[in-house]
């Protein structure tokens, strides 16, 4: 009987021990994937996708505020408070232009300053880690000696990540992007923006003067099919 006794104690010791030994692997697994994957289903088909529907979706502002949380001094700096940076992606959205599916991995999705489309906006998503690295690129005119319908007007290239984006490493599929972007005029204009500045800012607000060229700005020439529409 003490044997059984015995027994039945070494049994639940054995089995208690299991239990917090699971418990503890439970904690230490990783975090899961971030649930993004609804992105997907505004780009193509159609061909450049469904930007206004995607702005419209009720997750969309959600996903901004939580990826883009560094300061900006840029944009809209006149009212009661400054515009948070997820505000600011908004308003350089808010008239669609593309949504781009590169690799089955990113999405850059563009747009314009309603009323303004000198002022443009593009975000760029990698969808390829657990953690999805989440860029918002703005084109912002240099409020002097030439107006955006004039020849040789410049701009500054603002670009905001999620993740600190080292400078001389910057990920070959976001200037591939950035490029593309850059090598089509805004919308209702025929004129190439010619970007003077960029400044890569760190989520923490530390900013970082770079050659426009070393993010891939206007580093290939206009699109065939832009000077078509031109």
């Amino acid at each position: 009987m003490r044997r059984h006794l015995q027994l039945a104690t070494t049994l639940l010791l054995i089995t208690g021990a299991v239990a917090t030994n699971a418990q503890i692997f439970k904690h230490k697994e990783k975090k899961p994937k971030a649930n993004v994957e609804w992105l997907w289903q505004y780009g193509p088909p159609p061909a450049e996708g469904r930007e206004n529907a995607l702005v419209l979706d009720p997750r969309f502002e959600p996903f901004l505020a939580q990826y883009l949380t560094a300061p900006q001094t840029f944009w809209s700096q006149t009212g009661p408070k400054p515009k948070s940076l997820a505000e600011t992606a908004l308003d350089f959205l808010s008239v669609p232009g593309k949504v781009i599916a590169d690799q089955n991995r990113y999405l850059s999705i563009t747009g314009c300053v309603f009323r303004f489309c000198a002022d443009r906006g593009l975000l760029w998503v990698d969808l390829g880690a657990p953690h999805p690295l989440v860029v918002f690129a703005a084109i912002n005119w240099i409020q002097q000696n030439k107006t955006p319908d004039q020849p040789g007007a410049e701009y500054t290239l603002w670009v905001f990540s999620n993740n600190a984006i080292d400078p001389d490493h910057i990920p070959a599929a976001l200037t591939h992007s950035i490029a593309r972007w850059t090598a089509e005029p805004p919308l209702g204009s025929k004129i190439l923006q010619t970007i003077s500045n960029a400044i890569l800012v760190d989520p923490d607000g530390k900013p970082h003067q770079i050659k426009p060229t070393a993010i891939g700005a206007n580093t290939i020439e206009q699109q065939p099919e832009a000077k078509a529409k031109s």
